[in-house]
């Protein structure tokens, strides 16, 4: 739980998100159009998208197989019966004046999802509903210095609104929270979660309330945050900002505000509205919607192995710590990267390159893993360099160095750079007696009890060699020699 210290006592934070996910479907929730992101503006719109007299709603099948799963992955009870409604209000992009959705009766109920933390426990966040419904066009302020323009080829798109209990106390835990959900979007196949893209987005419902309290504070909504760090910034700013208004003895306004990434503060967008202002009503175009038992069992028994699942494989498959095992199905296709590096590897040797070696460089390179320069499979014969001897732990950072600057296969590079390990007992053994007899005072000083003079010999045999000192023949021949 995050505390924050104010100027008259402690507060704590109380935390919900609505996260709108994008349906991975060819075509939109009740019409043929294309989703396909990057089009020119209004060149996806059909005449249902567009609200044209008389065009009717159609149910898109594969929406709604995309739903389903997803509420398996999120633990979710799936209603077999649920109802459309029309959520009407006004909005110059919204072209029919009201939003197709669901409200009381939606395709996912009640379920959970475990997050787990920095500190390296875990949380289990509640999920209160996954609905669907259509998302909105787009309105363009930057095109003209004095009109808006509207792009609807988003109108008419899938969502699944994921709706949390307000079960989050602070920033670590709304981010942990959205990267378990998106990995398990992505590893069910039902949302690609890419918040750049807009694909995957979030409101940030927050309260504050003083330490120990039971009753909730007035909450704001933070509309459409678009990153894990604009969400961990975004919270810490609503947060201190409700907490110095009730400190100066005002009141919050509950109020629906949005994040200015140019300014880092959240600014008020309009008042909260509440359900009944949006009248709410069964679609009359759209009949219930009814699914089958059988049907539905089938989509749980096709589902692919998720994240928490994956997490518990990967630590008694490869000895993998949990730390490591998280860091890894955090996205699939790093998952798969190392298990393709792990194939008759060292398990926690592969995981220590793919998470700490290659994660740190693709960091530096602003690149994701499926742009790797290094293939799992040339990481895995550098693995294997190492296991068997051929080089050390320390020449192996800089054969990768190589790899990544040539694209080169280790093997080679070992080959044409001269850098095989110095496996040769009577070499290792020369050497060992050159350093010991340059430095015969420090001799003297580790057998009067400086033991930590060790690390030195071993260093200085090492810079002699060339780093290629096999590191256990070289310490049990030093050992033996300084004995």
């Amino acid at each position: 739980m995050t505390i924050i210290k104010g100027r008259t006592g402690e507060w704590e934070m109380v935390i919900g998100l609505e996260v709108h996910a994008q349906i991975t479907s060819h075509s939109k929730l009740f019409s043929g159009a294309s989703t396909t992101f990057g089009a020119d503006p209004n060149h996806q719109v059909s005449l249902v998208d567009a609200a044209f007299p008389g065009m009717l709603p159609v149910i898109n099948k594969q929406c709604v197989v995309q739903a389903v799963k997803t509420g398996f992955g999120l633990n979710a009870h799936i209603n077999l019966e649920s109802v459309f409604d029309r959520k009407n209000y006004f909005y110059p992009d919204l072209p029919a004046g009201y939003q197709i959705s669901q409200y009381q009766k939606p395709i996912v109920g009640k379920g959970y999802l475990d997050i787990d933390l920095p500190d390296g426990t875990s949380k289990r966040i509640g999920i209160t509903r996954l609905h669907l419904e259509q998302d909105a066009g787009k309105s363009l302020h930057d095109q003209s210095p004095k009109d808006t323009y509207v792009d609807l080829n988003r109108a008419g798109v899938a969502l699944m609104e994921i709706v949390s209990e307000p079960e989050m106390t602070g920033p670590e835990e709304a981010a942990a929270y959205v990267k378990k959900l998106r990995a398990i979007l992505q590893y069910i196949g039902s949302c690609d979660g890419n918040m750049e893209e807009g694909s995957m987005r979030a409101d940030v419902n927050l309260s504050v309330r003083r330490k120990g309290e039971k009753k909730l504070g007035t909450r704001c909504e933070i509309k459409n945050v678009n990153s894990i760090r604009f969400i961990m910034a975004a919270i810490e700013y609503e947060a201190q900002r409700q907490i110095e208004i009730v400190e100066a003895g005002g009141t919050i306004a509950q109020e629906t505000r949005l994040w200015d990434t140019t300014k880092h503060e959240t600014r008020a967008l309009r008042s909260k509205e509440e359900a009944h202002d949006y009248r709410y009503f069964p679609d009359p175009d759209l009949l219930p919607l009814r699914l089958d038992a059988a049907w539905v069992e089938d989509l749980r028994r096709a589902l692919p192995e998720l994240p928490d699942a994956k997490k518990e494989r990967l630590m008694q498959q490869y000895g993998l710590k949990a730390y490591d095992a998280t860091t890894l199905v955090a996205d699939q296709a790093a998952a798969d990267f190392f298990e393709a590096v792990a194939k008759g590897r060292d398990g926690k040797l592969a995981a220590n390159w793919v998470t700490v070696e290659l994660f740190g460089a693709l960091n530096k390179l602003g690149r994701e893993i499926s742009h790797s320069p290094i293939s799992a499979t040339q990481l895995s014969e550098l693995v294997g360099l190492i296991e068997d001897n051929t080089i050390s732990g320390r020449i192996a950072k800089d054969v990768f160095e190589v790899m990544l600057e040539t694209g080169q296969n280790p093997a080679a590079i070992v080959q044409e750079k001269g850098w095989q390990q110095m496996t040769d007992m009577g070499a290792i053994d020369a050497a060992i007696d050159a350093i010991l007899a340059q430095h015969a005072d420090k001799v003297a000083e580790y057998k009067s009890g400086k033991d930590k003079l060790f690390g030195f010999f071993v260093g200085q045999v090492m810079k002699a060699t060339g780093g290629k000192a096999n590191p256990a023949a070289l310490n049990d021949l030093l050992k033996k020699k300084l004995s």
